[in-house]
């Protein structure tokens, strides 16, 4: 069991990153072989629509046809038991490196196909399971109120759609900054911040380890 784990952040060491860290500890102790990939190390362009994927009888079978310094990680991904996404929210949305991670990826393996009974054809043989966790600045209940769960839920559908199985995780209202005085944010209070981060993170850090766990050790999903 091979589970692959995308660091969606440009920082290496904050929210994104523990959350996904704490995911790979969930998923080793369950027994899976783990590795992390920090995407902004690489320099890579999202989906150019060569549509190669797309050819009758392709011979992609899932893996982007486009070659570039994201081709090994997708090979890894196309590979992987479980691939888990880590992104932190800007302005609603994914990190640009993310996006183009996931255009690349799930472009690639989903098809323009659907059968006898209207649901879309899957081109992979096995289901994968797959994760986005995202972690954001902003409130649960701004993040309502905003549609985030909508927005942000429809990469997992599409995961979901293209691989099998998918699941979103979030954790909210984020401690962002190490020395908080040094910045212009007085729309946000530090104490509060902090206390959040040493009552609230935790638990996200642990419902974290959880998901790395589930997602590889469900049964028969793989058989």
């Amino acid at each position: 069991m091979k589970a692959l784990f995308l660091n969606g952040s440009p920082r290496k060491n904050w929210n994104t990153y523990k959350m996904l860290e704490s995911a790979m500890k969930g998923a080793s102790d369950a027994g899976a072989e783990t590795e992390l990939v920090h995407l902004y190390d690489m320099d890579y362009k999202g989906c150019i629509s060569c549509f190669a994927c797309k050819l009758k009888n392709d011979r992609t079978g899932g893996l982007c046809a486009f070659k570039d310094a994201l081709t090994p990680t997708l090979q890894k991904a196309h590979e992987a038991d479980a691939v888990i996404i880590g992104t932190p929210v800007y302005y609603g949305y994914t990190t640009a490196q993310t996006r183009a991670f996931l255009e690349r990826f799930m472009f690639a393996a989903g098809t323009y196909m659907v059968g006898e009974d209207g649901k879309p054809v899957r081109k992979l043989k096995k289901t994968v399971p797959t994760a986005m966790i995202y972690t954001m600045n902003c409130s649960e209940a701004l993040a309502e109120k905003v549609h985030y769960s909508t927005l942000l839920g429809i990469n997992v559908e599409y995961l979901r759609i293209i691989f099998g199985y998918s699941e979103m995780l979030c954790a909210y209202d984020t401690y962002q900054f190490a020395d908080y005085s040094r910045y212009a944010v007085n729309m946000f209070k530090e104490d509060a911040k902090a206390k959040h981060r040493d009552e609230q993170f935790p638990k996200d850090l642990e419902n974290a380890y959880n998901l790395g766990k589930r997602l590889v050790t469900m049964e028969g999903i793989n058989s």
